[in-house]
């Protein structure tokens, strides 16, 4: 628990520095999404501390239209193992709860983690509650397979959020 913390931590913070940065013109962000292509994804479901990095570089280089001060990243572990189904459950409360509030207009969400799957059961089941147009003008992040996509769009699209998809 306290490795996804420190690790959810170290992300969160690269993820702030990258966008503390001045906006880019045209031509950087061509260059960004040649970059984000050329990003390696991990090879081990395990390696959190890869996952954290690898997701921030993602998340970095999608933030347009972002008007908070930072965005919320959720990374979901993968496996079966009690500490990982326990760590899911508990981000699926704060996410539901999250969904359930509402987010101010601006906020991105971003989700992703080693296992598109899981990500993808989280997020639809995180936004089953939502009320229609609820997040309208947030933005919400998956990260994953594309063939997770359609299922969390559906999920999301209900809530009115502004729903973006990147291919791991």
């Amino acid at each position: 628990m306290r490795k996804y913390a420190s690790i959810a931590i170290l992300a969160l913070a690269a993820v702030l520095a990258l966008s503390a940065c001045s906006k880019k013109g045209e031509s950087q962000q061509q260059t960004a999404q040649a970059t984000v292509q050329k990003i390696t994804k991990p090879t081990s479901p395990t390696d959190t501390a890869a996952w954290s990095k690898y997701l921030g570089q993602v998340l970095s280089h999608h933030l347009q239209g972002m008007t908070a001060n930072r965005p919320y990243p959720y990374m979901v572990p993968a496996g079966a193992s009690t500490t990982a189904q326990g760590e899911r459950s508990r981000q699926l409360t704060n996410v539901t709860g999250v969904v359930l509030r509402g987010v101010t207009p601006g906020n991105l969400l971003a989700f992703g983690g080693p296992s598109s799957k899981d990500t993808a059961d989280l997020v639809v089941s995180a936004f089953k509650q939502a009320a229609p147009g609820s997040l309208k003008g947030v933005i919400v992040l998956f990260i994953g397979d594309a063939a997770d996509n359609a299922r969390v769009e559906a999920a999301v699209k209900p809530s009115g959020a502004t729903y973006r998809f990147v291919q791991m």
